[in-house]
């Protein structure tokens, strides 16, 4: 394995007032995925900033809280480019337009020819099988313990 980058991504975990934690659907680079809301870091930006911006570019919607949650802490591959390392950094969010977010609603920053939507799942019903990748799953089940 020939690693040559590290690739940090950071995501959020919104939970509504009905206890539904906000999940992103999409289908890029012909792979179809659920994970958390978030996506990459930009060079020159703070963490909970990328955070923030990725939910504004996505959803139109302004974050008010973050309270980490979990860094990755063990190797993981990138699925989209093998040479990277990923880090992913995820924290508990709020917001106060949490209430806007539509079932299946649309991504504000959709790439051509990508689809990219939101669904909300009750954190009581939330499992490992629900969302596709290691660093999501191992965070499902460190919020089914915690939250």
């Amino acid at each position: 394995m020939d690693l040559k980058r590290y690739n940090i991504r950071v995501y959020g975990l919104l939970i509504n007032e009905k206890n539904e934690v906000l999940l992103s659907k999409e289908f890029r680079f012909g792979k179809r995925f659920v994970k958390f809301p978030g996506g990459g870091h930009k060079l020159g930006e703070g963490i909970v900033d990328g955070l923030k911006r990725e939910f504004r570019e996505e959803l139109g919607i302004e974050i008010q809280s973050a309270k980490h949650f979990y860094t990755t802490d063990f190797f993981q591959v990138s699925a989209f480019a093998t040479d990277e390392q990923l880090i992913s950094v995820y924290y508990q969010v709020s917001s106060n337009q949490a209430e806007s977010i539509r079932e299946n609603q649309e991504s504000l920053d959709i790439d051509e020819g990508d689809e990219h939507t939101f669904l909300w799942k009750s954190v009581a019903n939330l499992s490992a099988e629900d969302v596709t990748y290691p660093i999501d799953k191992l965070v499902v089940k460190m919020m089914k313990e915690t939250i």
